[in-house]
């Protein structure tokens, strides 16, 4: 098949194979060590896309991470992935890729519209936009939801596999550059323990896209030398197609690899390796920024850097006539290896005045038309550049002559210069400074155990790269605690002097001219939006950046970061350092879903906990629901049962006979030591000091803004020693706070707190016969008058050791059965034996809140959510008067007793059958003709009582302790209104008197 644009000899490419791939439902062909982006080219193949904003004609604009446009659907069905670059993508046999953002094609597509109704879309216009009634922008907004997002997403789920490696190393070693190898080397010298890690399938950096020299031979030689020696070592590992993508406090780091047998055998289709390093080397490269002038975003158009890359790396000609348009000298070099690729350059554009460097000398002996001191200003062209205009420029660089030329032309190859790519660095802390040699940001400050080399660092001469890799690996390994291992020989570089560059980035616009002047590629942000933004106020360069969408595409501003600062530097009148730059976050580059998850998918996706009963309840049928980690059984249905019968009979049962109910999920926390009964008396708004031992307390737990936080009921085991409860879900997150609270705030305290809540299984025996039951399995008088309520005793329960505990979250006499986790099931199963005769009947969670609510009784979750205090539920009386506590300070604000707040009361319905849903919004008078009616509460628990015959609602109203006995209203959302009366929360037993038996 033909590539009409490979060259017959060069590159890196597997000449001897073939790989056929389908773009666009074309079947075309390249070779092995092809990008999908080389491959495309050599097939002549330069429009890829259209851009997300304007659906402008966009192609190829880089060879590497950077690009912007070239943002590909791969595959098909589940394996289908979107918003993959081209440029980074290695071909391989049956690639099928297509492009994005166009309809009905890449090369016809309708949503170019937009590009001229562009005067309608300027930046932040989708803000201004929304601030209409809804009644006018819900006519358009369906249109800007459907023109939203990138690519598609697979049909199906994922059928690959994903891998994780936890990995520790004395030094690890970002990119396998120039730099990067050198620091390898010499850090693998000393015995030191490397991982080096870079984002190509082959190492070389930069030097797999030049024909640059070491020693007077090609610099490719002294690059698989190097590689050679690094594999001898043992102490190294070398990881390629792996892009370091975050980097975090502690030198913890995170590599995403893409993995080269492919998911089809079975492998792991990528890995994310997380590396603890004891030192880091930097050695990440640099970054071409591009020159901005009128349309200079047609395909065709791309980064002089990348244009050498293509020639040299893949032996593909990117056009068959060439203008340079630079502001440095590195360019001259693409232009000298176009030229010796058989690409006719047409012309070297340098705004330079008197370019000086050996390069341009070189270029002028090819007899490359050279013209110094002028600019691109406009371009021309549909599908694929076509000719350009350039203009003489003025001595100050800020606006073009009269003097200008036109060259046809299909190929642009540009340079302004590069930026060092910091992003690690800044992601781990680092400082940087700006540098006007460069005009870019270079690390300044190292916040780790860190240091940058070469390009990375703003060193940008081969020969330096290579003194400053190989001195930071010597350093970081002597840091690591290895002896010199010694600096290994380093080649020789035959590079020219440079000379120096002229930063000029935005080029000026022929008067009279239009043709948007593009800063950020991918989301089509020209300079005119920047300046937009600034003169509505905008100043800070992060709220730019969100109101104009300025970096926040895929790309992630590494081609118009620094270029938007000179903008913005213009318009703000402020120097580019006084501007700074936007926050770099992790990941560097793009991570899927599936590499971040791993094999934490499905069944594995969250640790199912189960409680040791949970076999038992899972053979008799019972429906779980998950709350927190855990599985529960919510109820128990019986044949023909469905869920309100089976709650209602488990309801009935618990109140009139006996019901049992696993308890063991609840979050238990054994404290003990001198003080602990001093740490208790701190975290909880009561008192637990006066706690006697065998004695039990419920207690609230508040945040230090008096809001409640957990509560459970809390026993004291001895002198010095506390077994606490928790809600189900706040077991972790409460463990983790008060160990913040022991260990940062109050660390003279003699306190030790162990989570055991795996190591007891909990029986709940409930209702009026659970003493009768319990009675025949026990070593220890359970009456009355023996066993008072909030006491514990331990002994044994059907000859397992136990403790057990009086006390309630039903109203009804109540004894919780606390045995060793294995013996769990044993109890579960004797208990049932025992009440047989007395018809015992297991309940679930469903039941468990009906019998509470009844009561009145709270749950975290329901009737707080972190707005609430003890005093807004009734609980006042808790708060102690004689101590301090957290969040007692935050209570003692007016506010805190404004008698309007929301309170905790009942509800109930005219219609006993009427049932609230839960979280429905509660008003004092029906929704008339005033709209939006004010809204004074909202229904906390709702439920349908067996006990009382009716439904039962608890709720959060304002001011609603003053509002006894009156109506308010509760809107539904078929349309329908229902009236409620305020009532006590507590609708049965008001006077306690079951509690006892």
């Amino acid at each position: 098949m033909r590539q009409p644009y490979r060259l017959a000899t060069g590159g890196r490419i597997d000449r001897s194979r073939g790989c056929r791939f389908i773009f666009d439902g074309t079947a075309y062909e390249g070779h092995p060590g092809d990008s999908l982006a080389s491959a495309l080219l050599a097939n002549g193949i330069h429009l890829v896309g259209r851009s997300f904003k304007y659906h402008r004609p966009r192609g190829i604009f880089s060879a590497g991470a950077e690009e912007p446009n070239a943002l590909l659907q791969l595959g098909l069905g589940r394996r289908s992935t979107p918003n993959q670059r081209a440029t980074l993508v290695e071909l391989t046999d049956g690639l099928v890729a297509a492009s994005q953002n166009c309809w009905p094609s890449v090369r016809i597509d309708l949503g170019r519209v937009s590009d001229h109704l562009s005067p309608l879309f300027p930046a932040g216009f989708y803000y201004k936009t929304f601030l209409g009634p809804p009644s006018r922008w819900k006519k358009y907004e369906w249109f800007i939801r459907r023109a939203a997002g990138l690519g598609r997403a697979p049909d199906g789920p994922d059928p690959d596999r994903y891998e994780k490696v936890n990995e520790h190393c004395d030094v690890l070693v970002a990119g396998a550059g120039p730099a990067g190898l050198a620091a390898a080397l010499a850090a693998a010298a000393s015995g030191a323990r490397v991982l080096i890690a870079d984002e190509h399938t082959e190492p070389g950096g930069q030097l797999l896209g030049t024909q640059a020299s070491l020693d007077g031979k090609p610099a490719q030689d002294w690059v698989t030398a190097a590689t050679d020696a690094l594999d001898r070592h043992a102490n190294v590992t070398r990881l390629a197609r792996a892009t370091v993508v975050g980097y975090y406090d502690h030198n913890f780091l995170t590599i995403a690899e893409r993995l080269e047998e492919g998911q089809e055998n079975g492998h792991p289709r990528e890995r994310l390796w997380r590396v603890r390093a004891k030192q880091v080397v930097l050695a990440t490269g640099a970054i071409e920024r591009p020159l901005a002038f009128a349309d200079n975003d047609r395909p065709g158009i791309l980064l002089a850097s990348a244009a050498r890359t293509y020639v040299n790396r893949f032996a593909v000609r990117p056009g068959n006539r060439a203008v340079i348009f630079t502001n440095n000298d590195d360019a001259y070099l693409t232009a000298l290896d176009l030229a010796g690729a058989g690409v006719e350059v047409a012309a070297v554009v340098d705004t330079r005045p008197e370019p000086q460097g050996a390069s341009a000398v070189a270029v002028l002996k090819q007899s490359i038309p050279l013209l110094a001191g002028y600019a691109v200003i406009q371009t021309e062209g549909g599908r694929r550049l076509r000719s350009l205009e350039v203009a003489r420029l003025t001595e100050a660089g800020d606006g073009v002559t009269t003097d200008r030329r036109q060259l046809d032309c299909d190929l642009l190859a540009v340079s302004g210069g590069w930026n060092p790519t910091v992003h690690l660095y800044s992601q781990s802390g680092g400082k940087t400074r700006f540098d006007p040699a460069l005009a870019a940001f270079v690390p300044d400050r190292s916040a780790q155990a860190e240091r940058s080399a070469g390009a990375a660092a703003g060193t940008l001469s081969l020969g330096d790269c290579l003194a400053q890799g190989a001195k930071a690996g010597a350093e970081a390994a002597r840091a690591a605690g290895y002896a010199e291992g010694g600096i290994p020989p380093l080649p020789r570089s035959d590079e020219p002097a440079s000379s120096p560059a002229r930063h000029l980035w935005v080029m000026p616009r022929q008067a009279g001219k239009g043709g948007k002047r593009f800063i950020d590629l991918h989301n089509d942000v020209t300079d005119a939006d920047l300046k937009l933004a600034t003169s509505e106020g905008y100043r800070s360069v992060e709220h730019v950046k969100r109101y104009t969408t300025l970096g926040m595409g895929p790309d992630q501003g590494k081609t118009s970061n620094v270029l938007a600062l000179s903008v913005l530097s213009e318009a703000l009148g402020a120097a580019i350092p006084a501007i700074g730059t936007t926050t770099f976050r992790p990941p560097y580059m793009p991570v899927s879903f599936g590499t971040m998850a791993g094999r934490n998918v499905g069944a594995l996706a969250d640790p199912l906990r189960v409680t040791p009963m949970d076999s038992w309840q899972a053979a008799t049928g019972a429906v779980f629901e998950p709350v927190g980690q855990w599985r529960r059984a919510r109820f128990y249905p019986k044949p023909g049962e469905d869920m309100q019968r089976a709650v209602d009979r488990e309801v009935l049962a618990a109140r009139n006979g006996v019901g049992l109910f696993d308890a063991s999920t609840l979050g238990k926390i054994d404290a003990r030591g001198p003080d602990a009964a001093e740490f208790l008396d701190r975290v909880y708004c009561n008192d637990f000091k006066s706690l006697a031992v065998g004695r039990c307390r419920y207690g609230l737990m508040l945040g230090e803004d008096g809001m409640v936080r957990d509560d459970g009921v809390t026993a004291r085991i001895g002198p010095d020693q506390f077994h606490m409860t928790t809600t189900t879900g706040g077991a972790a997150p409460i463990l983790h706070w008060l160990e913040e609270w022991r260990q940062c705030e109050w660390p003279t305290l003699r306190v030790h707190l162990t989570s055991v809540t795996e190591q007891w299984a909990v029986a709940a025996l409930v209702g009026p016969k659970a003493r009768d039951v319990l009675a025949g399995l026990v070593d220890f008088d359970i009456s009355a008058g023996a066993f008072a309520f909030m006491q514990w005793r331990s002994g044994r329960v059907a000859g397992i050791p136990a403790r057990v505990f009086r006390v309630s979250f039903t109203g009804d006499l109540s004894f919780e059965i606390n045995v060793p986790a294995r013996h769990g099931r044993a109890l579960w199963e004797a208990l049932l034996a025992a009440g047989a005769a007395d018809g015992i009947t297991p309940y679930g969670t469903e039941a468990l809140h009906v019998l509470r609510a009844e009561k009145g009784f709270i749950v975290v979750g329901h009737e707080t959510d972190g707005s609430v205090t003890p005093i807004d539920l009734g609980l006042e009386a808790m708060l102690s008067k004689k101590k301090d506590f957290i969040g007692k300070r935050s209570l003692a604000r007016p506010l805190m007793r404004d008698p309007g707040r929301k309170q905790l009361v009942g509800l109930t319905t005219a219609d006993a059958k009427e049932y609230l849903p839960e979280g429905a919004q509660i008003v004092d008078r029906p929704p008339g003709t005033e709209r939006p009616v004010p809204m004074i509460g909202h229904v906390s628990s709702s439920y349908r009582s067996a006990t009382l015959g009716r439904s039962i609602a608890m709720a959060l109203i304002k001011g609603g302790r003053a509002r006894l006995g009156s109506t308010v209203f509760v809107p539904l959302m078929d349309g329908r209104v229902v009236a409620a009366e305020i009532t006590s929360p507590v609708f049965y037993d008001v006077e306690g008197k079951r509690r006892d038996g």
